[in-house]
């Protein structure tokens, strides 16, 4: 078993143990400022649901609530507390100070529609929420706009898991090509963790 076959099957057993209640959970973490990527979580949630061991109704139930819930502890973060709060308690969450200012000037430069287009954007997406509490962006247009980016984001990994699982043996007949791209992703991010941390 190579290394993309066995990291696909145990996350797909650990979401399928975590169930409807671990997908709402990952998500709302990753809407806020946890490391924890929608594509490590969503195409997994659509692997169980091609098995027939998930519906599309509760894995789209379950992963906007999700979102929409670790938005709005972001949102309440930024509005109510201010920088004074963001940075009592980013660190304790791995909030990146650096990744906030760029979001912070993205959030000015391109407004409120930004919380509807940074669902596609790494990095911004898990910290957009800030900005729009700390420009008190109206809470009713921060939730539509969560809610459909989101939606529509976390629906389209949940299909693309769906697919990837119907042609599990065509993509697993590449599997050493793509186990070698795995090593290398690995391999640059430790390196780049590693040199960014010595530079600080």
């Amino acid at each position: 078993m190579g290394i993309t076959e066995f990291l696909a099957n145990h996350i797909t057993l650990l979401i399928e143990q975590a169930g409807y209640l671990g997908v709402g959970l990952l998500m709302m973490l990753e809407s806020m400022v946890f490391p924890i990527p929608s594509e490590a979580v969503m195409p997994f949630a659509g692997r169980l649901i091609a098995q027939g061991k998930m519906t599309w109704w509760f894995v789209l139930f379950a992963s906007t609530s999700g979102s929409i819930i670790g938005s709005l502890l972001s949102y309440g973060m930024g509005r109510f507390g201010g920088r004074p709060l963001v940075n009592l308690f980013g660190k304790y969450l791995l909030l990146n100070h650096e990744d906030l200012d760029k979001t912070e000037r993205y959030f000015t430069r391109f407004g409120g529609f930004t919380v509807f287009i940074s669902r596609f954007i790494p990095v911004i997406r898990h910290l957009i929420s800030i900005p729009a509490g700390l420009a008190k962006m109206s809470l009713g247009r921060f939730l539509v706009l969560t809610a459909i980016g989101a939606t529509i984001w976390n629906m389209f990994l949940a299909w693309a898991g769906v697919v990837w699982e119907q042609n599990w043996d065509q993509v697993m007949a590449y599997r050493h090509i793509i186990d070698k791209g795995v090593v290398v992703l690995l391999a640059v991010f430790v390196f780049y963790f590693i040199i960014k941390h010595i530079r600080k």
